[in-house]
């Protein structure tokens, strides 16, 4: 069954697709006028860059709280601790070695440290978890936007989702078995709410909470929030990973757009 939230979404694509050629929306700033980014703007990637400001364009967000509202205890969802001695070990470095990998339909593959991605850009912001078991959370994210990120590598214009590999086994086996995936498409990925989250409460992510960074698309469930991600890959179908459901519970029969 279609839902509506499904149409709108859709329907602002086809309109980005329609209109992007021509379209710099408004409020860009002196930047527009200066040559160097016209000429930019005139490149495959500057296509891909107008579509992302216009996807941008009207979104709403969800409810951001007052820190008076912080629930006194939040709740683990999913994996506490991956069976990967590759990721325990990163844990017991305090994540030092850890890097996430930005690859795919990118124009600049990069490899960023903690540290770097702290550096892109902050944000933070105090919203509802809301979990599929039936429970809800109000906590503090500190992260970096995820359309930075993403800016940073540089889309191409095919890209049309934006998937999360993780650490995160859900009771597999060391070896990797049954690792968990979860995708968003460009609506989401360039929303200003979302963002990969490195600190829960003005604290640094915990193993239980999905450290070192963890996904917050805000105006979606629980499960979407991949923990432990390791890799973000750029691609233009879901077809081919997984059961090309689009993430781990979609295959097992969740929707894949878990919006509330």
């Amino acid at each position: 069954m279609i839902r509506p939230s499904m149409i709108s979404r859709r329907g602002l694509l086809t309109a980005g697709a329609a209109t992007v050629g021509g379209l710099l929306l408004p409020g860009c700033d002196r930047l527009s006028q200066a040559p160097s980014f016209q000429t930019f703007l005139q490149s495959a990637e500057g296509l891909s860059y107008r579509t992302q400001r216009l996807l941008q364009f009207g979104q709403p967000l969800a409810r951001e709280f007052d820190p008076r509202h912080l629930s006194p205890i939040f709740r683990t969802n999913g994996t506490e601790l991956p069976a990967s001695p590759d990721y325990q070990l990163l844990a017991d470095q305090d994540f030092r070695g850890w890097k996430l990998r930005v690859d795919g339909l990118v124009n600049r593959p990069v490899e960023l440290t903690l540290d770097q991605l702290k550096a892109v850009k902050t944000r933070s912001q105090i919203t509802r978890h809301d979990c599929v078991e039936g429970w809800s959370a109000i906590g503090k994210w500190t992260g970096a936007p995820l359309s930075e990120v993403l800016m940073l590598a540089g889309l191409k214009p095919n890209a049309r989702y934006i998937v999360f590999h993780c650490a995160d086994d859900m009771g597999g086996q060391p070896d990797g078995t049954d690792l968990y995936y979860e995708s968003i498409d460009l609506v989401d990925a360039f929303h200003p709410q979302t963002m990969l989250a490195y600190a829960l409460n003005d604290k640094p992510l915990e193993v239980g909470h999905g450290a070192p960074i963890r996904l917050r698309v805000e105006r979606q469930l629980g499960y979407k929030q991949a923990k432990y991600v390791m890799r973000i890959e750029a691609v233009d179908s879901l077809a081919r990973l997984g059961k090309g459901k689009g993430g781990y519970w979609e295959d097992l029969g969740y929707e894949w757009y878990a919006g509330i």
